[in-house]
């Protein structure tokens, strides 16, 4: 168990009814079906709801800031987890994608006062992705749901906070 979710265990963080949409990247799917497992293990993990955290594909990371912007404007969802894989190459193409993703998520993230959470991974090769979806460095797609939950949460209370009569 990494400190993270320890940290998340002992403050409580819990998944129960929340309304978290996931964009998954087709691009790069060996890594990004990785992602998406532990993604989704990590919302069950802590009470998710299969059917409050529908899974939503679009062809690349370029694209996962325009699905999220439009989700974000049923304004339905508490959360959502944009994942993804950039792999770097021959050509500058990767600056690009990966700058335009980050960008984008978190634009729609202050446009909509949504967590709208980045959990695309930006490596040197293909080696590098494998080992944060899964492998020796764990999984990213965990990570990111865990930040989903607790951003989600940490919005419901602020919400609470300022609905609270003054005085």
């Amino acid at each position: 168990m990494n400190k993270q979710t320890t940290q998340a265990i002992s403050e409580g963080t819990s998944a129960y009814g929340l309304r978290v949409a996931i964009i998954v990247s087709r691009f790069n799917e060996p890594v990004t079906s990785r992602l998406l497992q532990g993604a989704e293990e990590c919302l069950q993990k802590y009470g998710g709801s299969k059917n409050n955290c529908p899974v939503y594909f679009c062809p690349g990371a370029f694209e996962l800031p325009q699905v999220a912007n439009a989700l974000a404007s049923r304004k339905s969802l508490d959360a959502i987890i944009c994942l993804g894989a950039v792999i770097r190459g021959e050509t500058p193409h990767f600056e690009y994608v990966s700058s335009e993703a980050a960008r984008g998520i978190q634009d729609v993230a202050l446009k909509h006062a949504i967590p709208v959470v980045f959990g695309v991974l930006t490596t040197n090769d293909e080696a590098q992705a494998l080992e944060r979806a899964g492998g020796k460095l764990g999984n990213k797609g965990w990570d990111a749901a865990l930040a989903a939950i607790e951003m989600a949460s940490l919005f419901k209370k602020l919400k609470r906070k300022a609905k609270r009569p003054s005085g």
